[in-house]
């Protein structure tokens, strides 16, 4: 929980950050765009680092590089400090979540993996949404460095718990000959591409130089990091576990719900604090009931899919949920108030289980044990890289819906229009009575008019990204039918194995 929390607890700080570092609000969203390319990059590896240290041994120490990072972080005078110790923290942090699920799955036996799994997907689901309500609690009640120093007792007991219980796997993948081409194609890769979906909005896509080169050296990075992963006998991320159908298809699902669930926590509270006015704290309170919701109805998820119900079922309805709850928000105005988004978000919260608990325990069945590490690996960065890919798009296609919508709001808003003139002529007495001039009244009346029109067009343009994001999960609910679950290991292979 802590891991995910720290992927969007340092948004609510970000101002606070750049006063106190001296530095522009541009320049400090690199604190946040540090953490997501070292949260992907390590992803695909965590199962050959498992391997190859030990998978108590590497998952401690990336408690404890989170932890210390998380220290570091809090301490740092420079914005360069800051960004170097959050790339660290990402480093670390990006093994726990991946690790954390193949010590259940190897833990748990196959009945048991999907209440195993609900129960850990309240960290999974919670982190993220309570993430801007704690960040604002803590930056309003303390100082921003705080928000990285409450990991620390936090992480130090969570090292000592897991060197004390946590067990070295018999069937651990065995790591030979270290992959050095395969790790520096992955990091290049995976690093540029990161970079192109976090900056790309900023420096205004294929207009920059720097995004071009980034996006040419990532293709060519990752082409070959595929063929060399496919044709070395030593890969460091097996790629052949993509040959279970199943996993292949799940890990796709997971993307789609990256890239819907990060857009949508991503664009309510940008809509609530830029047009309702809402603060952090109230924004997170706002996304607040959902997860409640969402804590109710896990267990709940895990228990039926103990009991038989298909995952195709349950997968198909959480996506339909998750779509309904998309519609619902395209319908709102600026009258909206917290019980408006009350109905959509505790939707969403009865939706998202019902997609994350079947699609992970779906992903891995069929894999043999050894693999279940790097089949969970896969399908996390799967989730991470969705994220990535819907802000980015939502970014780009927001811009995009916001100037289409100013030029077709503006073409009614002219001096030949009546509701025009009378809007003004109520302006303009407005502020007159206030004790302005005629004449500054009329430019006062122009500033507030185009004031009204760019907030419409705002929120026009903010629905209709729900609307694209509604579409999107409508049209992936088909294929969810079309999904098959994967033979489980024989008995005898599992038994063996543990």
């Amino acid at each position: 929980m802590i891991e995910l929390i720290d992927t969007s607890i340092v948004n609510v700080a970000i101002s606070d950050m750049s006063a106190s570092l001296g530095a522009t609000i541009e320049d400090v969203a690199w604190v946040i765009t540090a953490y997501a390319i070292a949260n992907v990059i390590i992803i695909p590896m965590t199962s050959f680092l498992g391997g190859l240290f030990g998978r108590r041994n590497y998952y401690v120490f990336s408690i404890l590089l989170f932890t210390a990072a998380s220290f570091f972080c809090g301490n740092s005078h420079t914005l360069v400090e800051l960004v170097f110790f959050r790339f660290m923290q990402g480093i670390g942090g990006g093994a726990l979540l991946s690790t954390s699920q193949s010590i259940l799955f190897d833990t748990f036996t196959i009945k048991e993996r999907p209440m195993a799994a609900a129960i850990f997907g309240l960290g999974v689901v919670i982190g993220p949404t309570i993430g801007p309500t704690l960040g604002g609690w803590i930056v309003d009640t303390f100082t921003w460095p705080w928000i990285f120093f409450v990991n620390i007792p936090i992480g130090i007991t969570a090292a000592i718990l897991s060197w004390t219980y946590v067990k070295e796997p018999k069937h651990e993948r065995k790591v030979g000959r270290i992959d050095w081409e395969g790790i520096v194609l992955l990091i290049v890769g995976v690093a540029s591409l990161q970079y192109v979906l976090e900056r790309g909005e900023k420096e205004d896509w294929f207009d920059s130089r720097t995004i071009v080169m980034l996006a040419v050296t990532s293709i060519i990075s990752l082409t070959l990091f595929i063929w060399r992963e496919l044709t070395t006998e030593h890969p460091v991320v097996e790629l052949h576990v993509l040959k279970s159908r199943t996993l292949a298809f799940c890990a796709f699902l997971t993307f789609i719900i990256g890239f819907g669930l990060f857009s949508s926590v991503f664009i309510i509270p940008v809509f609530a604090q830029r047009l309702l006015g809402y603060t952090a704290m109230q924004t997170g309170l706002l996304l607040l009931p959902g997860a409640i919701v969402t804590l109710f109805v896990l267990p709940f998820v895990g228990k039926i899919q103990e009991r038989g119900m298909p995952p195709q079922i349950m997968i198909f309805t959480g996506f339909a949920l998750t779509a309904v709850y998309t519609f619902m928000l395209s319908r709102i105005s600026l009258d909206a108030g917290w019980w408006t988004f009350f109905g959509p978000l505790v939707i969403r919260g009865i939706g998202l289980p019902l997609c994350f608990i079947p699609i992970t325990t779906l992903a891995v069945s069929g894999l043999h044990p050894r693999d279940i590490p790097q089949g969970i690996a896969l399908n996390n960065m799967m989730r991470q890289l969705g994220g990535s890919f819907g802000i980015a798009i939502v970014n780009t296609y927001l811009a995009s819906r916001m100037a289409m919508n100013r030029v077709g709001m503006i073409s009614h808003v002219t001096q030949y229009s009546e509701a025009t003139q009378q809007r003004l002529n109520g302006l303009v007495q407005t502020f007159v009575s206030k004790g302005s001039t005629l004449a500054v009244a009329k430019q006062q009346a122009l500033a507030a008019l185009d004031g009204m029109v760019t907030r419409q067009v705002m929120v026009k343009s903010y629905l209709d990204i729900f609307v694209f994001v509604t579409i999107f999960f409508l049209v992936c609910l088909p294929l969810i039918l079309t999904i098959r679950k994967g033979k489980s290991v024989p008995t005898a292979e599992m038994t063996a194995a543990h």
